[in-house]
């Protein structure tokens, strides 16, 4: 035992003091600081731009536009503008004005606009500006046919809809907005952490493997506790990681205000009405997920001498990441679908699909126990079998490009003996 820890923390503080390692760490941090300070970000680069639009042609409908954006807030700044359009493009050119609006009674005795600047790149001003005239066009409209404003807006009110549940224990429409944004973060945290971590556990070995050390360690160490000490130190790092990153983000939203942390961007952030039970399974399936995965891909990167070699004999286990990854995607939106359901038993699937189940549906324990029974079982399975090849597979050397040097790696397992 004290040569698996052995293995154990030589693999964590290597990694640990890696460049990639640090400089991820340092990179991730400052995206999740960039993402909780957003808002104040864009803000500080808004707040003194104030689009200046010059207005050419109907009177009636100028003082009308307006009130309009009074009523939308806008930061548009509109001015009537008496000089032709010649003499508008050359005040664009000059900074005077950043854009002017030609506005038009059609035959019909409705508003019509063209918008002119240096580029229509920019939507937000054009569609302000439409959505403006489209609301008084409608208000032109209603008064012609005798509405008044207070029953335009009652039509335009929207109708009211609620979703119950009838399923006993079935989650509120609440409840099944923050599972499906915590569900959304956690396959996303699932899918990233078996591909980045679970690769660096096979390019471990293979990096062992090229550089010749491996003949050293085996003599020292048997190769089932280095293939076990490289899964647990990697899963180690992977979780000091998490920890940091978690700690960072916390620290950054301890410092904003309240309003905006309660509103806006950030909103979707509340889980306040998650179950615990939740969170459990979370941390349940992603523990399974990487062990399985892990167990895998240093089962197959003992197969490979160099870590070059080691992306073209994982492909194959990527692809089941990404399927599953795929699938999960799909049930977000249809939870109950016959895919979702078979798929959530199968082991490779189950940790993100199953989870899935859980989060957006009232799924009976039994199916739980089951799922979790069959993914256990699987990474079990692999763990013996990749004890078996890891075993054998440290001692091939020369090109390996095919997962059919697995038989190659169980027979000098089994002479190993």
């Amino acid at each position: 035992m004290n040569k698996l820890f052995i293995v154990l923390f030589q693999t964590y503080f290597n990694r640990l003091k890696s460049k990639p390692f640090l400089i991820t760490t340092l990179i991730t941090i400052l995206f999740i600081f960039l993402i909780t300070n957003l808002p104040s970000i864009i803000d500080s680069f808004d707040n003194d731009e104030v689009d200046r639009v010059g207005v050419i042609g109907s009177d009636s409908y100028y003082s009308l536009l307006e009130q309009q954006l009074d009523l939308m807030e806008s930061d548009i700044e509109i001015t009537p503008y008496e000089g032709s359009e010649e003499e508008a493009q050359k005040d664009i050119d000059e900074g005077e004005i950043d854009s002017y609006l030609i506005l038009e009674s059609t035959p019909e005795k409705e508003p019509q606009g063209i918008f002119k600047a240096e580029t229509v790149a920019e939507q937000k001003t054009p569609q302000v500006l439409q959505s403006a005239l489209q609301q008084i066009k409608s208000s032109i409209a209603a008064e012609e046919a005798g509405v008044t404003q207070e029953q335009l807006l009652k039509i335009d009110q929207p109708v009211k809809f609620e979703k119950v549940a009838l399923e006993k224990g079935a989650k509120t429409e609440d409840e099944l907005d923050q599972a499906r944004v915590f569900v959304y973060v956690l396959l996303f945290v699932i899918y990233f952490s078996v591909i980045f971590y679970g690769n660096m556990v096979a390019v471990e070995v293979a990096a062992e493997k090229s550089s010749r050390v491996m003949e050293i360690l085996i003599s020292s160490v048997s190769p089932v506790k280095q293939m076990f000490g490289k899964i647990l130190g990697v899963a180690l790092l992977g979780l000091t990681q998490y920890a940091v990153i978690f700690l960072c983000g916390y620290v950054f939203l301890q410092f904003k205000d309240d309003d905006s942390a309660a509103s806006g961007f950030l909103s979707f952030l509340d889980f306040s009405n998650l179950s615990p039970s939740l969170i459990i399974y979370a941390v349940m399936f992603f523990v399974l997920g990487y062990l399985l995965y892990a167990t895998i891909l240093a089962m197959v990167g003992s197969l490979v001498s160099r870590a070059e070699e080691v992306q073209q004999v994982i492909l194959p286990v990527q692809f089941l990441i990404i399927i599953a990854f795929f699938i999960a995607m799909f049930g977000l939106s249809t939870p109950s679908a016959t895919i979702i359901t078979v798929t959530s038993y199968v082991p490779f699937f189950t940790p993100v699909v199953m989870f899935l189940r859980i989060g957006m549906l009232s799924v009976p324990f039994w199916e739980i126990a089951l799922s979790l029974v069959l993914l256990i079982g699987t990474t079990v399975f692999f763990a013996v079998l990749g004890a078996k090849v890891y075993r054998g597979g440290v001692l091939m050397y020369g090109k390996s490009s095919s997962i059919k040097d697995i038989g190659k790696a169980l027979k000098l397992s089994s002479k190993d003996k």
